[in-house]
């Protein structure tokens, strides 16, 4: 076995003997990072270093290069999300499998990303492996850099957001219409209001709705997916970007879809001509259900979140309808810059702010926003449901909480992180403290005065 090499001796200037140095110093020595010139028996290298540390979200890192991809290895992205199967359409692959490119993959999520609760949601690009390009089958095994991400529905990397209603069948209510803006503005993401089904009311309605949300900020858009009229405006917007349609079932998100692809035209030479062409229930025409004639509402229709292609790189989601986005993200604090009346109070009496920092414009002293505007009960009522909401989970979780994933340094100082179990769950519950709770019941039991008066009862009546 071969000696290793003596540490380099310091400078004259410095020199001191080993026998003079502390114990601390010649540990330094032993410390020093081994020479490349000893050889060392290596150790079997992972398939894809990228999962060496992954964060409990998303992967920061960009997708790798095709150079740096395996023949069984391709990036692509999540396009829809079923039960425990997604739909990956092809992004890059390894060279000399460029006709590859496009098509889609149905693959499972590998198990250790589930254990460290690494979502991966529809819209991320994702490093599929294990790739079985006859049977177009893969396993998602890292989640690369995220941009955005929307709460409800979970989509991940979207450039806008539709929020569509009707002006008919359903009709729109205030209070949900509030929400669904409050969670846009919340969101952080360009977001565009539209008003569908046009052709069911007269104008004196739609000039209603019109004025009514510019008084509360906003500048919709009114179409008719029935007659396709109003279209081509919002084509324009939504041109190269991934947009998600969101909305309350039955206002028609599914055939608002449906009329904007069918007024693309596809080339063949185009990638997504072939999943067109499939016509598979993944990326054909989204299915359209009918508004309940009982309640004026719409039936749930759309089941799971899918990614649609179109021309010039762009996709748009579908999504399941409902009526009540969670909010679970948005707190008290951030609850008042999701309403443009209150922005606008503030840049008003900009010079003189309100009193308080922390002011929660629910007429504290000193609050320049005043509650004469139309939706301020609605932001009261958010704001009290919000302040239930944040008392819950500081009386569940505390003010600390620890992650769901730990990080274990290794071999050569390479960490890797593992699920961190929760606490006391996978611990065996000693003997002295079972018995202990059980003593403690008993006393509790002979304590209560309700059993002392019972047998005493008893005895009296045993008596006579």
């Amino acid at each position: 076995m071969p000696l290793l090499p003596a540490p380099p001796r310091c400078p004259a200037t410095t020199s001191t003997s080993a026998a003079t140095l502390p114990r601390h110093h010649l540990h330094l020595h032993l410390r020093l990072p081994l020479p490349h010139s000893l050889h060392l028996p290596r150790r079997a290298a992972p398939r894809h270093p990228r999962l060496l540390l992954p964060p409990p979200a998303a992967s920061s890192l960009p997708p790798p290069s095709p150079d740096a991809l395996l023949p069984t290895q391709a990036t692509g992205l999540v396009a829809a999300s079923q039960a425990n199967f997604m739909r990956v359409i092809v992004a890059s692959t390894a060279p000399g499998l460029e006709q590859h490119r496009g098509a889609d993959l149905l693959c499972v999520v590998r198990a250790l990303l589930k254990k460290i609760r690494r979502r991966v949601l529809v819209g991320d690009r994702v490093l599929v492996g294990a790739v079985d390009w006859a049977g177009r089958r893969g396993m998602i095994e890292d989640v690369f850099e995220r941009r955005t991400e929307v709460a409800d529905p979970p989509v991940a990397n979207v450039d806008r957001i539709v929020l569509l209603f009707s002006l008919h069948q359903p009709q729109p209510e205030p209070a949900t219409l509030t929400r669904f803006l409050v969670d846009a503005e919340s969101a952080g993401i360009p977001f565009l209001l539209v008003f569908n089904k046009v052709e069911l009311v007269d104008q004196q309605t739609i000039s209603y709705w019109r004025d009514r949300l510019k008084s509360w900020g906003y500048d919709p858009l009114f179409l008719s997916v029935n007659q396709n009229s109003g279209l081509g405006a919002l084509e324009e917007m939504l041109e190269g970007q991934t947009t998600v349609v969101v909305g309350p079932s039955g206002v028609g998100k599914s055939s608002l879809i449906n009329a904007l692809r069918c007024n693309q035209n596809i080339s063949e030479e185009d990638p997504i001509h072939q999943l067109v062409e499939q016509n598979s229930k993944w990326f054909g025409e989204q299915r359209v259900g009918t508004v309940s004639k009982k309640s004026g509402k719409g039936k749930h229709t759309t089941r799971h979140v899918s990614l649609l292609p179109i021309v010039d790189g762009g996709f748009l989601a579908d999504t399941p309808g409902f009526n009540q986005p969670s909010l679970m993200k948005l707190t008290k604090q951030g609850l008042a810059e999701t309403f443009p009346e209150i922005r606008r109070m503030l840049e008003e009496n900009e010079p003189s702010q309100c009193l308080f920092n922390d002011c929660a414009h629910i007429g504290e002293r000193g609050c320049v926003v005043k509650g004469d505007w139309e939706r301020y009960p609605y932001y009261l009522q958010l704001l009290d449901e919000i302040k239930i909401r944040e008392s819950f989970q500081l009386r569940t979780f505390g003010t600390k909480r620890e992650g769901d994933v730990r990080y274990k340094t290794g071999t050569m100082g390479v960490k890797q992180a593992e699920p961190r179990l929760q606490l006391k769950k996978h611990r065996r519950v000693s003997r002295k403290k079972m018995n202990q709770s059980i003593l403690d019941d008993i006393d509790a039991e002979m304590d209560d005065p309700d059993d002392d008066y019972e047998f005493g009862v008893s005895r009296r009546a045993g008596k006579r």
